[in-house]
């Protein structure tokens, strides 16, 4: 799971609550264990949660663990990044691209 302890893990069953209800952006980072881009881009969310942890709330949700909510949105290559801001799916970034995170996350902080 996430290395920074300012990276939340979600699932199917705390989505809702933790993204959906959140009182301030989320970033969620879609992943799974043998995706290799998922790994590149670890670091990079890492980071996001230590530098902007006050201002958004970021996390990790398995999509092999949690089928029910990557196929509510579509999610179909990993890594998916999507950005919620009151409950609702403001960016996202298909790929490992460190660059776009960081932008979409400045953007909407």
């Amino acid at each position: 799971m996430a290395e920074s302890k300012n990276v939340k893990e979600f699932t199917d069953a705390n989505f809702e609550q933790e993204v959906l209800q959140s009182d301030r952006p989320v970033l969620v980072d879609f992943w799974a264990v043998w995706c290799a881009p998922c790994r590149t881009i670890a670091p990079v969310v890492d980071e996001i949660a230590d530098t902007y942890g006050t201002k958004i709330k970021v996390g990790k949700i398995n999509v092999d663990e949690n089928a029910k909510t990557p196929s509510e949105y579509g999610i179909r290559s990993i890594p998916t990044i999507m950005l919620f801001k009151d409950g609702k799916v403001a960016e996202q970034v298909i790929g490992a691209n460190a660059a776009e995170i960081k932008r979409i996350v400045e953007q909407n902080t």
